[in-house]
């Protein structure tokens, strides 16, 4: 528990809404939650589904048809024909990364992954008694580990290499040659590639691939929440190669039985065309939102040396406007009701220089942020 910290952005969360409670408006630009409501037809779904009474449990992997959806969507987006067996539906992509990291972790074996990183993905390697290994990642190779610097870092004790993409905190992707390289590399040293692929879908330059059509003996997480938009009805999925589907299965079963039943009922409807085709038209309206934001901070003095391919975040280095940046944001939140996340919670990479802003809010929103933020830089 000691190498396991708290989310410091739910202090800033938790401050914010007591500032609400007193009547402030406050701009959230801190979660990493679309704003966009469940499409109507998830909704109905789920409706449906619990008016005929599906309210039992599934079995440990998901539903065969919801399993056998995500293969098909896999199949036909993405050009990859994965086996339905090898897909086990989870509640949310934090329960496919404990389950991962519970088939393949032991005391002490290390994961190597990036720094800055999305936090649970290291306190989790801690939860299972491994090691993470953070590997600090430059602007120059967008903020991801080349196979070089992994092979630098790679020791006896190595099991794993985690990447994201695209990541949290910075909306950097993997280009598929690099991908390529790095699945290589972990191949001849024995170890596994998890590939953390929950903003899928939400590319916006570059090619939108999975790393399963690089590597088949990756594993691979998903989630129903970022380009689904399905973030409180908690569901996920995990794609393994076949030797590891039984042992996560048996932890499945260990861990939370299985899924949420109505979540997978509802999940069904998001692989329909006409979900899909809303979901895509949402994300274009994501790099709407991201290409304004991106010019306002910049004009304001923020660097931001690698532009976001993905997810909905912008990570800003803020070292030119101050030196601290978790005073910053604390000092914005109180003074201007605008709520951003310092980098302290993203790792050890010169945190203090950088902030997260997710554009998840419509742009006359976004607009005000700025115009909040621009009088609180001119003071």
């Amino acid at each position: 528990m000691q190498h396991i910290g708290p989310f410091h952005v739910m202090s800033l969360l938790e401050q914010a809404k007591q500032m609400e409670a007193q009547g402030q408006s406050v701009i959230h630009m801190e979660i990493g939650e679309p704003d966009f409501p469940t499409p109507d037809a998830i909704i109905r779904a789920g409706m449906q589904a619990l008016q005929q009474g599906q309210t039992r449990y599934t079995a440990s992997k998901g539903l065969p048809e919801l399993r056998q959806a995500i293969a098909d969507y896999y199949a036909q987006r993405y050009q990859v024909n994965i086996d339905s067996a090898r897909i086990i539906v989870t509640p949310g992509a934090s329960g496919a990364l404990q389950l991962a990291l519970g088939a393949l972790i032991g005391r002490d074996d290390e994961v190597l992954l990036a720094d800055p990183t999305y936090p649970c993905n290291r306190h989790l390697i801690s939860l299972v008694e491994g090691t993470p290994v953070a590997i600090t990642t430059s602007p120059e190779n967008g903020f991801q580990p080349s196979a070089a610097q992994i092979a630098a870092h790679w020791t006896d004790r190595t099991r794993a290499v985690m990447l994201a993409t695209p990541a949290n905190p910075t909306g950097s992707t993997v280009p598929r040659q690099s991908m390529q390289a790095i699945a290589e590399l972990v191949a001849q040293r024995q170890g596994t590639l998890i590939v953390d692929e929950i903003y899928q879908g939400l590319v916006y330059e570059g090619e939108d691939y999975s790393a399963l059509a690089v590597s088949d003996d990756c594993l691979v997480i998903n989630s129903f929440s970022k380009f689904f938009q399905m973030t409180g009805w908690r569901l996920g999925w995990l794609i393994a190669p076949p030797d590891l589907v039984e042992p996560i299965e048996r932890i499945a079963m260990n861990a939370f039985l299985a899924a949420p039943t109505l979540a997978q009922h509802a999940a069904l409807a998001a692989f329909r065309p006409e979900t899909l085709q809303l979901l895509d038209a949402r994300r274009d309206v994501l790099r709407q939102r991201r290409d304004y934001l991106l010019h306002a901070l910049r004009d304001m003095g923020f660097a931001i040396p690698v532009t976001p391919q993905g997810a909905f975040y912008i990570y800003a280095d803020c070292s030119a406007v101050c030196n601290d940046s978790r005073q910053f944001a604390q000092d914005l939140l109180h003074s201007q009701q605008l709520a951003v996340t310092p980098g302290l919670d993203f790792g050890n990479n010169q945190p203090d220089r950088f902030i997260r802003f997710a554009y998840t809010a419509e742009i006359p929103v976004l607009e005000q942020a700025m115009h909040r933020l621009r009088q609180f830089l001119q003071r």
